[in-house]
């Protein structure tokens, strides 16, 4: 996808959806709000429980960062983390404006970027990973690559590898 400036006028709600909490932050807010998530979040769930949240808002579009791979703006699988609906929601629709779709870790790499190259890995329920390169951002889906013992790099690195190699002892399993 190639890098493209908003329009300065927008208001813009971001909604960062993750398997274990979902963040949201309009244009003007200082404080971002979050709400958990998890297994039985579905599409239409989060986008009950994201209009609730941020009502007192001002927001004429919606940047959504998907955890998992888009194409032409509409999710190309079911979360691994999350519960259903999400290829067939119209996002638009729901929310009441136009809605941007993109992979999750793309756009945090997107918000952390200032130029040059980038590899972006994004540590939290799972792994996300982008890489920008000549202005181009491309999300990568490294997470479920197998990395060893049939085990994916997200087994290792994402939540449920923390949970199961832990971080005592000085840093743990986990950290190395």
């Amino acid at each position: 996808m190639k890098l493209v400036q908003a329009a300065k006028s927008a208001k813009v709600l971001v909604v960062d959806v993750g398997g274990t909490n979902i963040k949201m932050l309009a244009t003007g807010q200082k404080e971002p709000r979050k709400m958990p998530s998890g297994p039985t979040m579905t599409a239409g769930k989060m986008v009950r429980v994201v209009k609730e949240c941020v009502k007192d808002w001002t927001f004429d579009h919606v940047s959504l960062g998907y955890p998992g791979p888009i194409i032409n703006g509409h999710p190309l699988r079911e979360p691994h983390n999350l519960g259903g609906g999400w290829m067939k929601i119209d996002f638009s629709k729901a929310f009441g404006c136009p809605v941007k779709v993109i992979n999750d870790a793309a756009m945090q790499a997107l918000g952390s970027y200032q130029g040059g190259r980038m590899l972006f890995l994004g540590l939290g329920t799972g792994l996300g990973s982008a890489m920008i390169v000549d202005g181009t951002l491309e999300p990568m889906e490294l997470a479920h690559l197998l990395y060893k013992n049939g085990k994916t790099y997200e087994d290792y690195l994402g939540l449920h590898g923390l949970e199961r190699l832990g971080k005592k002892n000085g840093g743990g399993t986990w950290r190395r």
